[in-house]
């Protein structure tokens, strides 16, 4: 339609101006794009002709007043235009001679635009006024939303019908075209229902050439391929109910219309059994899934190239099962759930392979109703679905309308439940994790090829999450192992330094029975085996890696004093102190490591040779030093097998007890060190810190934790 038309609600400049900017836009950037025209392949040129000819309708309708041939000409011929754009568009990827339909579209819609350009030129010499004015005015009308209606459809196809790399391409025309056909099928409906012009949508419509060469033009610039406009899923959900409220406006202002015309209380009445029966509908319907689901597989099945948005899928899977905190559902219930929510199933059970590799029970979702076998699968079904990693459609098996021979592998309780929907192998790396049962939804469809394809990978990836769970199990069950394992360890070494003390003495006793000294020795030495074992079966449940002591204030002289009255029935100890000291450490750790130091020294140093055990200080520390004239260590086991654990350089040796006694040191804040020679000996230097400085430390932890908090 031309513009010639009275601005009443839009002021006069105002519209000018749209038109003139208008005008100059499209102008410009034509004859920008002319230059680029490859850049759309054979539909440059046409794009380029269509925005000129789109400004020169701008010029006509801003200089023209009233309704004029001209302008009706300048108006048919844009559309014209554009239309045989769209038909160009479509020869990007070949599609106008693949899709023989599209021609032929194109040709009826240019005859009809045609036809209305025919009506309009004749309209002048016309003698029409009253009611054939309005029938013609409603026929042209009628006319232009034809146009503009086909025009939708073969932009929708021009793009959805696009591959990958013709959509990048084809996203900035198609928008303008859509852009362009969306506000003209508008502004014609408007004009079709109050028999009249729109005119603020007409004084506005300069702006339209505007904005359509503000999206082309992205699209011929060489930076154009950054730019993407790509609707996620969720907002297309929200146009098309954006388009049904349009809708029901546009019903409801016609019935309004339509009863408004019939006048009396007659039409009172339909108006509020209208209202009632509408509220009606609304409030049965509207509120059921099972309506809701039904609409979401219709529009994704006809208004989507593919039914799922993968993004938001995976990135919903990857939360669920990810979920974290107290109230989190366990892992098994979530793996349900993460694989449920993709086909909107309401519930599910998953199973996991038990000891004889059949199927059992494991978790189930929302479906607390269905009987499941202790053995809910055999170990033969199992492997079916491990080697073939197939999603079984039940309801097609129960139909007989899969070609697979599943149903022979389908337990007979599974096929019975109406309400099983489909199943889920979880498979990682050829080995079954586990299979998810899906209920039915309240909607229920037949699973397509997209689903199974969606389902298997989210069936792998959970699988992998599974194998990745079970594997962490079982480290930790080893790690407890090696735990009591090195408990076990720790004992046995003890209670072997025990029997070796025991066995020495009672080989000292056959030589020395007689002498009262001897046995009044060997009674404190028995004294203090029994308590080194009492102690030992104490301490048992401590045995731990890393656990840390409880210390306090030890006076070494005593303790070094009651160590050599242990081992001197024995073999002789020589003990050298300069004076008391206290250190801060746990006594019986303490003596723990001295007793296997000094043990350590005796077996490697001949029996008329005595152990030397020096007691002094530094500036921070006791010293404790373990002297010994043995055979040595060499460098190499000094430095790579004293300790480490189960190496030892002894025949029948655990190798523990080094290893215990440097760590049982460090948990009290200390250090051993070593130095051995071959052939001269060895020295074992404890340090423990001084208890004057356990203050000190008590300060710097508490100080730490503040900090920490």
């Amino acid at each position: 339609m031309e513009r010639g038309l009275a601005m009443i609600d839009v002021p006069a400049a105002f519209a000018n101006l749209t038109y003139i900017a208008g005008a100059a836009s499209a102008a410009g950037v034509a004859a920008w794009i002319y230059p680029r025209r490859e850049r759309f392949g054979r539909a440059g040129g046409a794009i380029a002709a269509a925005l000129l000819i789109s400004a020169i309708w701008c010029v006509v309708a801003l200089s023209g007043g009233g309704v004029n041939i001209a302008g009706a000409i300048a108006f048919s011929a844009t559309y014209l235009a554009w239309l045989f754009a769209t038909y160009r568009l479509f020869s990007i990827d070949g599609r106008d001679q693949s899709l023989k339909p599209i021609r032929s579209v194109a040709l009826v819609l240019c005859f009809v635009e045609a036809l209305q350009l025919a009506l309009a030129v004749a309209m002048p010499s016309l003698p029409l006024e009253g009611e054939s004015a309005r029938v013609v005015f409603s026929l042209l009308v009628l006319f232009r939303l034809m146009v503009a209606v086909g025009a939708l459809v073969l932009v929708h196809n021009l793009y959805v019908g696009g591959g990958a790399s013709a959509r990048k391409l084809l996203r900035w025309p198609a928008s303008a075209l859509a852009l362009m056909w969306v506000y003209d099928l508008n502004f014609f409906t408007i004009a079709y229902l109050t028999g009249g012009i729109p005119e603020t949508f007409a004084a506005l419509r300069g702006l339209l050439p505007l904005a359509m060469a503000a999206l082309i033009a992205p699209g011929a610039a060489v930076t154009g391929r950054a730019l993407k406009l790509a609707p996620s899923r969720s907002v297309a959900f929200q146009s098309f109910s954006l388009m049904v409220i349009g809708g029901y406006l546009v019903a409801m202002v016609g019935i309004a219309q339509w009863l408004a015309y019939l006048g009396g209380d007659f039409a009172r009445t339909i108006q509020l059994a209208f209202v009632v029966t509408a509220s009606v509908i609304a409030v049965l319907f509207l509120p059921s899934a099972k309506l809701r689901s039904w609409l979401k597989v219709t529009l994704t099945k006809h208004l989507f190239q593919h039914r799922y948005d993968y993004r938001e899928e995976w990135l919903r899977f990857t939360r669920t099962i990810g979920r974290a905190g107290e109230a989190t559902t366990p892992l098994f219930e979530r793996a349900v759930h993460a694989i449920a929510d993709i086909t909107d199933s309401p519930g599910g059970i998953l199973l996991v392979p038990g000891e004889n590799g059949d199927l059992q029970l494991a978790a189930r979702w929302n479906w607390a109703s269905l009987d499941v076998p202790a053995s809910a699968m055999s170990a033969e079904q199992a492997d079916f679905f491990t080697r073939e990693d197939f999603i079984v459609d039940l309801d097609a098996m129960r139909s007989g309308e899969s070609q697979a021979r599943e149903s022979e592998f389908v337990p007979e309780w599974l096929t019975a439940a109406e309400r099983a929907w489909a199943m889920v192998p979880l498979i990682h790396y050829k080995r079954l994790t586990g299979m998810v049962v899906l209920m039915r939804p309240q909607y229920s469809r037949q699973l397509d090829w997209e689903d199974f394809d969606l389902l298997k990978v989210a069936g792998r990836q959970l699988g992998s999450y599974l194998a990745e769970r079970e594997g962490q199990e079982a480290l930790v069950e080893s790690r407890q192992f090696d735990e009591f394992n090195r408990r076990i360890a720790f004992v046995m070494h003890d209670i072997k330094n025990l029997a070796s003390q025991l066995t020495l003495l009672a080989r000292n006793a056959e030589k020395h029975a007689e002498n009262a000294e001897f046995r009044q020795d060997m009674l404190v030495t028995l004294r203090n085996s029994a308590e080194k074992l009492n102690g030992l079966l104490a301490r048992l449940g401590r045995y731990n890696a890393g656990e840390a002591v409880a210390p306090g204030a030890v006076e070494i002289g005593e303790l070094l004093e009651q160590m050599r009255s242990r081992f001197a029935p024995i073999h002789p100890i020589e003990l050298t102190m300069k004076d008391k000291i206290a250190v801060h450490a746990d006594r019986h750790a303490l003596e723990q490591v001295l007793a296997h130091l000094i043990q350590n020294a005796i077996d490697a140093t001949s029996d008329d040779t005595a152990v030397l055990v020096n007691l002094k200080r530094d500036s921070a520390h006791g010293v404790i030093e373990i002297i010994d004239s043995g055979t040595g260590m060499s460098p190499d086991f000094v430095r790579g097998g004293l300790f480490k654990p189960f190496v030892s350089s002894k025949p029948g040796g655990f190798g523990i007890g080094a290893f215990e006694a440097r760590e049982l040191v460090k948990a009290m804040r200390g250090r051993l060190e070593v130095e051995s020679r071959e052939g001269l000996g060895s020295r074992f230097v404890v340090l423990l810190p001084l208890a004057e400085l356990s203050r000190l430390y008590h300060n710097q932890e508490r100080n730490s934790a503040e900090a920490a908090e």
